[in-house]
């Protein structure tokens, strides 16, 4: 099979489209022959964390297509079902925390990036209909992360105000639809001015500037929540927009894992600072039965072929996207 694999060499340099060898399911597993799969910031950060004296690496984490084989024992799906594929691997009921154990598909077991693919067969679910294959095959990871930060760890309500820095990102883009589908008022930020522009027709009711006087830009008035993925360039800015007793919920440090933390402000504020990954099979159906009743669909930015993954990495790179970036695999 034709797969996206990473081996020999650290970083972007050890990419190559070339062919590996089928797999084929063992008991309780499932092979999804893929049509679509979706690129994440993850993907960028595998390509260091997976090493030159490793195995070869399919990566890649979101995926949709059809079952093509099935594995001794397995009951809840059938050769042909249509499905899409949530990449966290043993978490499965909500928890403050993932168990031990917990990884998430394409590293440091194969990924999505192929025509192919074996997971275990309690890790697919039916695809949603009201989605097209390129959009079935780019939202898991993005929308399960949204989902955990705004319901299970931030517990947004109908009237809050929320603030998310940097808007663009599949993640954020996400986090922006399931807000206001939650009715919040929510406000964006970006150095774009044509990220603004967007995030206000994907429903936005404010973007910033990134570069303003965020205070000023929003009149004084402050928010009860942050939904942090940017980092140093943007965190010490979000603690400043937060009510007394306001949150921040962080993911993310795309600018930066270290920052600088005012204590005496922080606890005279009486801030919350929650941290988050990904979440559990218990979340991902909850998320999917949410994006369901609201018919809320990933913003697709662009798809790419397989070959022509040097464009779709540099472009995720750069950060020139709006939405979901993807493969066009089968």
């Amino acid at each position: 099979m034709k797969a996206l694999v990473h081996a020999e060499k650290t970083g972007f340099d050890g990419i190559s489209c070339r062919e590996m060898a089928d797999i084929q399911p063992r008991a309780g597993e499932v092979r999804v022959k893929l049509k679509t799969a979706g690129l994440n910031h993850r993907d960028l950060f595998v390509l260091d964390r997976h090493k030159p004296t490793d195995r070869p690496l399919i990566i890649g984490s979101d995926g949709a297509g059809v079952i093509d084989a099935v594995g001794q024992g397995v009951m809840n799906v059938r050769i042909g079902d249509e499905v899409v594929i949530n990449p966290g691997l043993g978490w499965k009921e909500k928890s403050d925390a993932p168990p031990q154990g917990f990884e998430i598909l394409g590293h440091p077991g194969h990924g999505t990036f192929a025509e192919q693919v074996v997971v275990p067969a309690d890790n697919v679910v039916p695809k949603p209909q009201y989605l097209t294959w390129e959009e079935a095959g780019v939202f898991s990871l993005a929308a399960l992360t949204a989902y955990r930060a705004l319901f299970t760890r931030a517990r947004v309500r109908s009237g809050m105000k929320v603030l998310i820095p940097g808007i663009g990102s599949g993640v954020a883009t996400f986090l922006l639809q399931f807000a206001k589908a939650a009715e919040a008022t929510v406000y964006v930020t970006s150095r774009s001015e044509d990220k603004c522009k967007r995030a206000v027709e994907l429903g936005a009711d404010k973007a910033i500037d990134s570069n303003e006087d965020w205070n000023q830009a929003l009149g004084g008035e402050k928010v009860d929540l942050v939904i942090e993925s940017v980092g140093a360039a943007t965190f010490k800015k979000s603690i400043d927009q937060l009510r007394p007793g306001g949150t921040v919920v962080t993911f993310g440090a795309s600018a930066g894992d270290i920052v600088e933390l005012n204590l005496r402000q922080f606890f005279y504020g009486q801030y919350n600072l929650l941290g988050t990954t990904m979440g559990s099979a218990e979340e991902y159906k909850e998320m999917l039965q949410f994006i369901q009743t609201h018919q809320i669909k990933p913003v697709l930015d662009q798809m790419y072929p397989l070959h022509q993954f040097q464009q779709a990495f540099n472009r995720i790179g750069q950060a020139g996207q709006f939405g979901k970036i993807g493969f066009l695999i089968g």
